[in-house]
């Protein structure tokens, strides 16, 4: 089978056998994929990481422990837990110390024709939702756990930096949960995907609102993101940090100190919230889709997404 395989920056399409499925987990046949901006921050060097990348994706389960799931069409969990320790005991088994991160952590990933997974770990989609918009069920689930983290009125202005596939979808699920968002971006034309969801944008100045928000999203993907977030949240207001950079972020501790500011790290969430709003429509993605690539042209597909102003790059069985 075809697989791509990342290491040292550079993106190959190898020859590979077909992956043998442990008991409870589920041989899956890749549908489609898409390429994440961790995916590029792991090309760029992020967890040194090296093998095959990709954690968003559609695929058919063609063997399985459970007959029921046999052909169905499925979405998965990127995060493997023990199931055993303690943090797996609480429900919190996407920080299990012992876990494996499909495509990230120890866990070959998605971009390759047959997967596994553990079948727990698989959310079978209803036939009404399109391939194509349910390949956005992982990065719409992290932008849903900001919901699960923090507590936010109907009605509370929130501002969203970034104007980037994340920063998109977490505009729309807030704008869905009744918060009253203003997304920050650089580009016009992505940020009008937002403002047909009903968002309020605005373009990135050379002086932002100071101390304006009682939230703050930061989702720019860039080592500045989080600065500016400091200066625009007000005191004792909540900062939600979504950006995964490559190498170290600096910022001045004092204001965020002083000001009694609530850092809170958030990474990935429930699908079931994720796929409700993308079965609604009320998360629209049809239009951040960018660019689509055959699996055996992976390198172009990488290069193609990292390219300015590109949004989501979808990867197709050969």
């Amino acid at each position: 089978m075809i697989s791509v395989h990342l290491e040292n920056g550079r993106v190959e399409v190898r020859r590979t056998p077909r992956p043998r499925r442990s008991p409870g987990f589920a041989l899956i046949r890749l549908l489609c994929g898409g390429v994440c901006n961790t995916d590029l921050e792991l090309q760029r060097g992020y967890y040194g990481y090296s093998g095959v990348p990709g954690h968003e994706f559609v695929g058919e389960v063609v063997d399985c422990d459970t007959p029921s799931l046999k052909g169905a069409r499925v979405v998965g969990e990127i995060n493997l837990a023990c199931g055993r320790c303690e943090w797996c005991l609480r429900g919190l088994g996407r920080h299990c110390p012992k876990r494996t991160v499909l495509g990230i952590v120890k866990h070959p990933g998605a971009f390759r024709e047959f997967l596994t997974l553990p079948e727990a770990n698989l959310h079978v989609l209803p036939p009404s939702l399109h391939t194509d918009v349910a390949v956005f069920a992982e990065p719409v689930a992290a932008a849903c756990e900001i919901l699960d983290q923090v507590k936010i009125p109907k009605g509370e202005p929130v501002a969203v930096l970034g104007d980037g596939k994340l920063g998109l979808l977490i505009a729309q699920v807030l704008h869905a949960s009744g918060a009253q968002v203003r997304q920050f971006g650089k580009h016009r034309e992505k940020l009008r995907i937002a403002e047909a969801a009903g968002v309020c944008t605005e373009i990135v100045k050379s002086k932002p609102p100071i101390a304006t928000f009682q939230f703050v999203v930061e989702a720019t993907g860039s080592a500045a993101g989080l600065e500016q977030a400091v200066r625009m949240v007000r005191p004792r207001g909540v900062i939600v940090m979504k950006s995964t950079v490559h190498g170290l972020v600096s910022i001045d501790t004092a204001p965020v100190v002083v000001n009694e500011v609530t850092l809170v790290g958030s990474r990935c969430g429930r699908f079931g919230p994720a796929l409700k709003l993308l079965s609604s429509g009320k998360v629209r993605v049809d239009n951040m889709i960018s660019d689509r690539f055959p699996l055996s042209q992976a390198p172009r597909a990488f290069n193609r997404a990292a390219a300015k102003g590109v949004l989501k790059v979808l990867l197709d069985p050969c």
